[in-house]
């Protein structure tokens, strides 16, 4: 049987907490920095994800989120592309269900035993926005997950799975809409959640002839901690048994939610136990794997977590997220919208973040040049993927009018460890800690939307781990 080989998550660096200014609120939730969306989140969990695999064994790559920048484009070729994939793999989104997350899951299971996929990549990234202050604003959270599938070197091994579909308008957010929307709570709740996941459990239960006590973890959705532990109670389960959901530090990840919380549930999961994943969104699908005791070695959920930092003002996040109008005193005319036909040819540059090592002398250029600007050698380089190599910034400058939503616009020359110079901005960084000599990242972040046209692009960000 197929299962999970390999796992890797991501989580923005910002949060909201109780030392934010108008946040009041005692629980903190992680927040996406102005430059990240989905798709950003979702290179930077598959990217840990195949921290130490080799990329191009990956056949297909399945993309599942609520919040795609897109609605008519495919958002898992810019993951793929961005992640430095082959060009013949097979790629697929599944959005506007909350439990898009399973659902990939399950295709990307599905690939694997049929035998058109032995590799597949499935990324869960979401960042949903509920009304200003409300309690789908403090109980969400941003974030992604991701998960390689496969039939060999499992962590888990896919045991059972069962779904149940049913037309439920408890949750939405109609085309155009930034905000989520929700239903009176006591119907969303008793007849919504409460009903539809007991069903799908129950059904799960009768199928493959388990019980409550077979389930070593639960990994449960909920939209917040109260109707969390309400549920894992009606279920039958005990304190013991249930993964922690992460409110109060994360906050519900929307379709990416059950990864995350799979992927916590199996950073320290001895050999032998059963995890039970529980989605929700217009039905529920539950999934058991089996863990065989190995490790994975990424970052993981735990490590994301640990290297958080709170913002001083929720003032701060409206601006992020454009959650109101703001004054801005540096107002400017509407940038030109890129070119198409650049960003195309400039794909192995911008995206891959490509550049060239010299055959002949060793060198590392970007971008990629014909000619080594080290021992002259024409046409005679390979590409080398910048991307994934530690860097340290040779040199900085603050730029305080450039009208940048994060002021001042660091921009930074930064030096990777084995080769290379890269000139680029600086993002998710507090201006006490930049420094020459300060070991960094690349990350995959918005530059801006013009038109419609989401323009992306590699920055360093300090070093997270």
């Amino acid at each position: 049987m197929p299962g999970i080989t390999a796992y890797g998550a991501y989580v923005p660096r910002y949060r909201l907490g109780p030392d934010t200014s108008g946040w009041n609120s005692p629980g903190e939730r992680a927040v996406a920095n102005f430059d990240e969306d989905s798709v950003t989140m979702a290179v930077a969990a598959g990217a840990d994800c195949l921290s130490v695999i080799d990329r191009k064994s990956v056949d297909a790559l399945v993309f599942a989120s609520t919040t795609p920048p897109y609605a008519e484009k495919q958002c898992a070729a810019i993951v793929a592309t961005a992640l430095d994939l082959r060009p013949d793999i097979f790629t697929a989104d599944v959005t506007n269900v909350l439990r898009a997350g399973t659902a990939a899951l399950k295709t990307a299971l599905d690939s694997v035993i049929a035998g058109s996929a032995s590799r597949v990549l499935v990324v869960a990234s979401d960042h949903r926005q509920g009304p200003p202050r409300g309690e789908t604003e403090r109980n969400s959270g941003d974030g992604a997950a991701a998960f390689l599938v496969d039939s060999e070197a499992l962590l888990a091994e896919w045991e059972y799975s069962y779904s149940l579909t049913e037309n439920m308008l408890d949750a939405w957010r109609s085309s155009g809409d930034p905000f989520v929307r929700t239903w009176e709570d006591r119907f969303a709740t008793e007849e919504g959640l409460e009903r539809i996941v007991g069903q799908a459990v129950a059904g799960f239960n009768s199928r493959h002839q388990m019980t409550v006590t077979d389930v070593d973890k639960l990994v449960l959705y909920a939209p917040d901690a109260r109707r969390h532990s309400a549920l894992a109670r009606a279920l039958g389960f005990r304190p013991g048994q249930v993964q922690d959901p992460l409110f109060g530090r994360l906050g519900n990840t929307g379709a990416a939610f059950p990864f995350m919380l799979l992927a916590g549930s199996l950073e320290r999961a001895p050999a032998g136990q059963r995890h039970l994943v529980v989605s929700y969104g217009d039905g529920s699908d539950v999934m058991s794997f089996r863990t065989t005791g190995a490790r994975c070695q990424t970052c993981g959920v735990s490590g994301f977590l640990d290297s958080g930092r709170v913002l001083e003002s929720y003032e701060t996040y409206a601006r992020w997220r454009d959650v109101w109008e703001m004054d801005d005193a540096s107002r400017r005319p509407q940038p030109n919208p890129p070119s198409v036909a650049a960003m195309w040819r400039e794909t192995d540059k911008n995206l891959r973040l490509n550049g060239a090592r010299c055959c002949a002398c060793g060198y590392v250029q970007y971008p990629a040049q014909r000619v080594c600007v080290n021992c002259r050698q024409r046409d005679n380089s390979q590409p080398v993927r910048l991307s994934d190599r530690p860097a340290t910034v040779f040199t900085y400058s603050m730029d305080y009018i450039a009208g940048a939503v994060d002021t001042p616009l660091v921009v930074s020359v930064v030096d990777f460890d084995d080769g290379g110079r890269l000139l680029c901005m600086m993002t998710d960084r507090e201006l006490d800690e930049v420094a020459v000599g300060m070991p960094v990242e690349m990350s995959f972040r918005k530059l801006r939307v013009v038109n419609g046209v989401h323009n992306y692009y590699w920055k360093a960000i300090p070093k997270r781990v």
